[in-house]
This record gives structure tokens, C-alpha cells and sequence, in this order.
């Protein structure tokens, strides 16, 4: 090969692919020699050297991240399917009030005119949403002002379709993905029975904004089923929060004086997560009702950073990758969801047979 052809062969590459990835040489490195054929019984995935590998073992610790495409392609398909339901009960709709699509018929039969978004409901969204006065301006307001009347078309379209499929539901031939991932609470705090039906094993960041939201979620599911739930605390601070891990451990050194104001702590850092320095931890600590001078203690030896570490890799062990992360009785909840996403789950699991 001459050097004008080499370098033209190098050049196309990195122009269409940053990094050579697809072009092909004499000098292009070997790789490993795969056969793709039936497996020989049930469960085996692979052979490597005579010795038979199971699917298990083919996965080990990518568990979680593999539920999580499970979980993205089984979104994907139901979003999918509810545009062509949207679409093919409404155009049939559509025809039979004589009208050219789908759309107009939303627009003059769903939503009959104009969605009004009030103040009140404007107000409120920022406010759940926690959007500072101050990052909002006219363009802002707009937009937002437009996901909200996107969101109450899509609630009003989707309680028509729900109407309409009563009686004639859509038939659904692929199922949900359900993990099945042993979390064990061990010594955790936790809250509700300890021998509930459902058990909510949570990994979680006292200064991660999105844990924050993920304690309110969890105080909703507290406050909704009671002792039908028990909810148990995993610490998992993440290294970019320089104040979380010393949370952890102080949070530790409250639920060692008592269980129960474990949570108020747990509740008071969550609210102040931009006053989690030693000082603050104290007067959340004293807000809390535990003795001071024991916390104090407590905090300036370290007493639970060994405890807080073997949660974290315990965490790490599972897979847990960010926090919130959530195992209701072993199925995945990744993220500050609301608690309808949550409720699901918890409600087909108490509606389970033992």
C-alpha cells in the first residue's frame, strides 16, 4: 500500500468517525473466535473452554444496568403503542363524525377550543417544581405555559381513549420487565412494619438534589400506606458531594441514640441541603431531639464511616451506578419518580398471592 492511499484511508476514517472504527487492514487486530449456535440446554448462554456459562453468570453485576434497557425498550414499545391506539381510534372517530383527521378531531371533539392554563395552576407547577422566581422570565414563562397546556391535552386525549377502550381494551402480547434482585436491609434504618408484604430498599445522597425529591416521594408512600410498606435507608453519598458522606455518618450516630429520629434528621438534611457542614449537622442532630454531646461524639470520631463505606459497597455490589435508586421488593426504581410510578408496583405486590 503506498503512503498517499495509507494516509487518504486514515483521513477518511477519522472524518467520518472521530476514531478509526470500521476501516479494515492488513494490519487490523485479531479478535476472539465466536460460534453462534443453539445452546446445548436451558439457561446456558455460552462455553467458554468446555466449562458451560449461565446466563447468571454472563451477567453478574451488569444486572441492574441490563433491567434498565429492559425497562427503556418496554417504554419505548408502550409509547409506541399508544400513538397507534391514539391514532387509529381517533381516525376511526374522526371518520364517523366526518371530520379529515385525527387532530381536528381532538381539537373540536376532546378539547373543544383553546386549553386555559389559570395563575393558580401556573403558580402551583413552579412551585412543585422548585423554579426560581428569579430564572424566569417572559420567554421562560412561555414555555412553560406551553408544556403545561401539552400536558392537559395529553391528560384529556388519554381519558377519552381510556373511555373508549373500556369495554374494548387493547391486547397486549409482550410484558413488563420484572427484576427479581435480592436487596437485603440488614442493620438499615427503616420505617413502617418489618414484616410488611412490600419492602422499599432506597440508595441515597444527603446533598444530592434529586434524592431530595426522592425523600419527598418517599414520605407520600409512607403517609399512603402505613405499615403495608416498609421503606429502609441505604447510604450511597456520591464523591462529587463533599458534604454527604460526614451526612452519612451523622445521620448514623442519631439512629444509634434513636430509630424513629433517625428520619426527623433524615427529613431536616434533606430541606437544608445547602447546610450539611459539621456545624449545621449538630443543630439538625439538636433539632432532631437526640442528646448533643453523645452526637458530637459520635461525629468527631468517625465512629460509622466504616458503616457508611460497606453500604456503599454494598450498593456497588447491586450495581447501584446513582442515586436515587430504589428496590421495591426487588424491582428497579431508578430516579426521583412521582409516586404514581411508584404505586404501581407497590400495588401489585400487595395484591400478589404469597
Amino acid at each position: 500500500m503506498n503512503t498517499n492511499r495509507t494516509l487518504k484511508l486514515v483521513t477518511t476514517c477519522l472524518l467520518t468517525a472521530g476514531v478509526i472504527v470500521a476501516c479494515t487492514s492488513e494490519s487490523a487486530k485479531a479478535k476472539i473466535n465466536f460460534l453462534i449456535k443453539d445452546a446445548s440446554k436451558p439457561g446456558v448462554v455460552a462455553k467458554i473452554n468446555g466449562e458451560e456459562i449461565t446466563e447468571e453468570q454472563l451477567i453478574g453485576d451488569a444486572q441492574l444496568e441490563l433491567m434498565q434497557i429492559k425497562k427503556q425498550e418496554y417504554d419505548l414499545k408502550m409509547g409506541q403503542l399508544n400513538k397507534l391506539v391514539q391514532e387509529k381510534y381517533l381516525s376511526a372517530e374522526a371518520k364517523k363524525d366526518g371530520l379529515a383527521s385525527s387532530e381536528e378531531y381532538i381539537s373540536k371533539k376532546i378539547l373543544k377550543g383553546d386549553i386555559k392554563i389559570s395563575d393558580a395552576d401556573y403558580k402551583k407547577f413552579v412551585k412543585e417544581k422548585n423554579i426560581p422566581e428569579s430564572n424566569i422570565n417572559e420567554q421562560v414563562k412561555e414555555r412553560i405555559f406551553a408544556y403545561m397546556k401539552d400536558q392537559k391535552k395529553d391528560e384529556m386525549v388519554q381519558s377519552y381513549l381510556a373511555k373508549l377502550t373500556k369495554g374494548n381494551p387493547v391486547e397486549v402480547y409482550f410484558k413488563k420487565p420484572k427484576s427479581n434482585i435480592q436487596v437485603e436491609v440488614g442493620d438499615a434504618p427503616f420505617k413502617g412494619s418489618s414484616s410488611a408484604k412490600v419492602t422499599i430498599v432506597e440508595f441515597s445522597d444527603f446533598q444530592c438534589p434529586f434524592c431530595g425529591k426522592g425523600a419527598d416521594v418517599v414520605n407520600q408512600i409512607n403517609k399512603k400506606y402505613g405499615n403495608k410498606v416498609k421503606i429502609a435507608f441505604k447510604q450511597f453519598p456520591l464523591p462529587m458531594h463533599k458534604d454527604a458522606p460526614l451526612t452519612s455518618e451523622a445521620s448514623m450516630c442519631v439512629n444509634e441514640q434513636n430509630k424513629d429520629k433517625f428520619w426527623k434528621f433524615h427529613d431536616l438534611a434533606f430541606k437544608n441541603q445547602d447546610k450539611l457542614d459539621a456545624e449545621s449537622l449538630i443543630k439538625h442532630a439538636k433539632a432532631s431531639g437526640v442528646d448533643e454531646k453523645k452526637f458530637k461524639e459520635c461525629l468527631d470520631s468517625h465512629k460509622f464511616a466504616d458503616y457508611v463505606k460497606k453500604d456503599m459497597a454494598y450498593g456497588e455490589k447491586l450495581g447501584v451506578r446513582s442515586t436515587p435508586t430504589f428496590f421495591v421488593n426487588g424491582q428497579l426504581i431508578s430516579g426521583a419518580l412521582p409516586i404514581e410510578a411508584f404505586s404501581e408496583v407497590i400495588d401489585e405486590e400487595l395484591s400478589a398471592k404469597n
